[in-house]
């Protein structure tokens, strides 16, 4: 009973999470981004650009329409290489913000550039983080990044920036320096907010203090496959013995993490720590699922 309203409770979370991550995310491009000719990250960004492109033509079609064009074939890439319930809720995201974007007016709320491409990149990261601190996306780049990271080795970091630097020179190109330039401020301002909310550090150290440390761990094993240091350590406080859990996971990690502690011991004390470098074996998401395909195997 307890589960079913657990999970009934995540599943109103997460839709709610949806809904406010799209309206946001509208709201950016319609009333900031478009009608400055300023350009969002990733395929919101591809998007557009072609959509400016034909309004120069005279054709005037909305980014919205790209928007949900281009996430119908990388919603299927997603669903056969990343996993089903990250794309299935990344989609639904990138789905609802594309039909958001076509009904939601272009109106320029702001005659100055600058405050547009501030406003416009605060809001998308507001938008971008909250979906990925739940475990999911706003689908787009964030699935093909994924993807590209296990065919090409890259990080994902790396695949983004690429990515959006793209756009940028793009977007000089064809509509000038300036509005490159403040496509840059957008985007870095987009990425601040990201790093303010959910950490884009790739990998990061969790401490967990717990005095149910046996089903802690059986609970983690069961989700992760990560090494885990235990640490017997004392409660000053409430003078009981109990231990220290120390695992190092990348950034995708944290919101299993978090839920598979909770879910076990909800009096759990969990510190995160921003991790600068490791030495030693640490599988990577391809690695993970191999293991994980062998050990079903067996």
């Amino acid at each position: 009973m307890r589960n079913t309203l657990e999970n009934r409770r995540e599943l109103g979370k997460h839709l709610l999470i949806l809904i406010g991550s799209a309206i946001i995310t509208a709201i950016a491009l319609n009333e900031f981004l478009v009608p400055g000719k300023i350009f969002s990250a990733g395929i919101n960004g591809i998007s557009q650009i072609i959509s400016t492109l034909l309004e120069m033509g005279g054709i005037q079609v909305s980014t919205g329409w790209f928007i949900l064009l281009f996430n119908i074939p990388i919603g299927l890439l997603g669903w056969f290489k990343v996993g089903r319930s990250f794309t299935i809720y990344s989609i639904a995201v990138a789905v609802l913000t594309s039909l958001l974007a076509i009904v939601v007016p272009v109106n320029n709320i702001s005659n100055n550039s600058l405050l547009a491409a501030l406003f416009g990149g605060i809001l998308t990261g507001v938008g971008v983080a909250y979906p990925l601190k739940n475990g999911f996306s706003t689908g787009g780049m964030d699935i093909i990044a994924v993807v590209l990271e296990k065919t090409t080795g890259r990080t994902i970091g790396t695949l983004m920036m690429m990515i959006n630097f793209s756009i940028v020179i793009l977007a000089g190109f064809l509509f000038g320096w300036e509005s490159a330039l403040y496509t840059i401020i957008s985007i870095y301002a987009m990425s601040r907010v990201v790093d303010s909310i959910h950490t884009r550090h790739q990998k990061l150290t969790a401490f967990i203090v717990t005095t149910q440390q046996d089903v802690v761990i059986d609970e983690l094993n069961k989700t992760l496959i990560r090494g885990i240091t235990v640490i017997p350590s004392f409660g000053a406080y409430t003078r009981k013995d109990g231990a220290v859990l120390m695992t190092v996971i990348s950034r995708y990690e944290l919101y299993a993490l978090e839920h598979a502690v909770k879910d076990v011991d909800p009096n759990a004390f969990v510190n995160l720590v921003n991790t600068v470098d490791i030495e030693g074996n640490f599988y990577n998401e391809t690695e993970q699922l191999k293991l994980k395909q062998d050990s079903q195997t067996k």
